[in-house]
């Protein structure tokens, strides 16, 4: 999910926000280097729901399996192959001939060295698109609201799911682009008035009690005194010196402008990027041959990051490490813009690393409506009938996924008893703190969500050869798709259907503030658990071979 989160912080009216996601904490070698691997943790003996990463590598290598790299497609906004952290797995295509202009391998992708970027072409790279609902009312309000009312009622009748997609991306549309402006103006003002708090402040430190004493003489600063008040409450700002404040108060402020600045053209109706730079022909879903090799692209923050989650190698002082760093390479396929993901390029994204030997593609993305859905359904059919497990975000908006569906989605129909596919791992997002397990901003649904995993305060890899804690349910993915590869490595005859259920099966339950109700498994993933469930269940100790998924009689692993 590349949208940020907003924490509640109200000043001057309006919603301040620290980005939790898309925008996150710059560490230095001083912090808790505990926290920085806190998911890793055995919950058994920390009380901490981590995942029990080390463990479970012991448990495999007791029993003398030999681990096989695995394969992690990254379907994101880019990675930084070269990264200290990361370099030493990433993939290298082994049939391409690095920078000779040639489609060396016949796949149909020219320098195909390390992946591929569906959002690219000849022309540059795209950085900001549209969202999808404004692509979808752009699109069909010429069709149902037109200036002939006769010829609307009738597309309104003719094409009633078009219709109702329509409806329901107005209604986003219009909501979503006010608070946008809204949003962009509030925190350009209060970025205005920084220089006037910390004149207001005169060298103090930001308490209370200082600001209470200080007495507004014009409007300006009566305001500006309203903005620090309600700052000096926030533990962030607290105690600060006059120098500190400023500092981080600009740091905050340029890092929500610059989340905001670019909703103008994502809701702006007349903006396309695709066809100047892409060049392709988007209303042909059939299209596969375009875009180009530039893995990063202009901001491969989120998808940098996702990847040293999954296999990140520790490197100098750092202590971050992936949860598969030992067995997985990655392959980056950029998919994500600064705006939605586009149906063609997921549908074109999963058939490429697909094709190109990944067993597991982690999708932290999602948006609430999906134009092109069965084009993304049908390569979810395609991955599935390869054997490939996709391991997606449940999203980030503190939301039911049945009464708010994140596209792409495994039902067909939210009242379907199960999945059309038995392939996708849908991911909710857990904290470390077990009185508020569930991370506050987390989707969830007792079916349509598989499992938890730890997706607050995740440390990994950033561009510029950096690290940040990041969060959302686009950190609790690649854990899990981490998660699933280390147990690939070990048994790589698992089925996507027996990785999923080693997990759901094992995971640490909870029964804290309803936690169980969240989810298919009720609980937090245990690697260590499910690989013990998938040795018990499914491996026959033959060369890797595991037994049949339909299997009647199942041993089980105490939780």
């Amino acid at each position: 999910m590349k949208k940020v989160l907003l924490a509640a912080v109200f000043l001057v009216g309006f919603s301040f926000s620290y980005a939790q996601e898309a925008q996150g904490v710059k560490a230095d070698q001083n912090e808790n280097k505990d926290l920085m691997t806190w998911y890793h943790k055995d919950f058994a003996a920390t009380k901490v729901y981590g995942i029990n990463t080390e463990n479970a590598y012991k448990f495999l290598e007791s029993k003398g399996l030999k681990p096989k790299t695995v394969l992690v497609g990254v379907l994101d906004s880019g990675v930084q192959v070269d990264h200290p952290g990361l370099v030493k797995n990433i993939w290298t295509n082994p049939n391409e001939v690095p920078n000779n202009g040639k489609d060396d391998d016949g796949n149909g992708y020219i320098d195909d060295i390390h992946g591929w970027n569906f959002i690219g072409g000849k022309n540059g790279d795209i950085d900001v698109d549209n969202m999808e609902v404004t692509r979808v009312v752009a699109k069909y309000k010429p069709v149902f609201e037109g200036d002939d009312s006769t010829k609307n009622k009738a597309n309104q009748a003719k094409m009633p799911e078009d219709f109702a997609m329509y409806m329901k991306a107005k209604e986003l549309f219009n909501k979503n682009s006010i608070e946008g402006r809204q949003g962009l103006q509030t925190y350009t003002m209060i970025s205005e008035l920084i220089p006037d708090m910390v004149r207001l402040l005169d060298g103090k430190t930001v308490t209370p009690e200082n600001i209470a004493a200080i007495k507004p003489s014009v409007q300006k600063d009566a305001i500006a005194l309203n903005v620090l008040g309600q700052v000096a409450q926030s533990p962030e700002f607290k105690g600060k010196s006059s120098a500190e404040f400023e500092k981080l108060m600009k740091e905050q402020m340029k890092e929500a402008i610059d989340e905001f600045a670019p909703k103008a053209k994502q809701y702006d109706l007349s903006y396309d990027p695709r066809k100047e730079i892409v060049g392709d022909n988007y209303d042909d879903y059939s299209e596969k041959n375009y875009g180009n090799n530039h893995y990063e692209g202009p901001d491969a923050m989120h998808g940098t990051h996702v990847a040293g989650i999954i296999a990140g190698l520790p490197n100098g002082k750092e202590v971050q490490y992936g949860v598969a760093s030992k067995v997985a390479k990655i392959m980056s396929v950029r998919t994500v813009p600064n705006g939605d993901e586009r149906d063609k390029d997921v549908a074109n994204a999963i058939r490429y690393a697909v094709d190109n030997g990944a067993k597991v593609l982690n999708m932290s993305f999602g948006k609430p409506v999906s134009p092109g859905k069965s084009v993304v359904w049908e390569a979810f059919k395609y991955a599935q009938d390869k054997g490939v497990l996709l391991v997606k975000a449940a999203g980030n908006e503190n939301e039911d996924v049945a009464e708010h569906l994140a596209y792409p989605t495994n039902f067909k129909n939210v009242t379907d008893e199960k999945p059309f596919v038995n392939n996708v791992l849908v991911v909710g997002a857990s904290t470390n703190d077990n009185n508020a397990l569930r991370a506050s901003f987390s989707n969830f649904n007792k079916k349509m969500v598989n499992v938890f995993a730890p997706g607050q305060e995740i440390y990994s890899t950033v561009p510029h050869n950096e690290y940040k804690y990041l969060q959302g349910t686009s950190m609790a993915s690649p854990v899990v798709a981490g998660a699933a590869a280390v147990l690939l490595a070990y048994m790589p005859n698992l089925t996507p259907a027996q990785i999923i259920e080693s997990l759901v099966k094992s995971s640490n339950a909870s029964t804290a503030n309803q936690f169980g109700d969240f989810s298919q498994a009720g609980g937090v993933i245990d690697l260590k658990k499910a690989a013990e469930y998938a040795y018990t269940n499914f491996y026959n100790g033959k060369s890797g071979a595991v037994k049949k998924a339909e299997r009647s009689v199942k041993k089980t692993v105490k939780k």
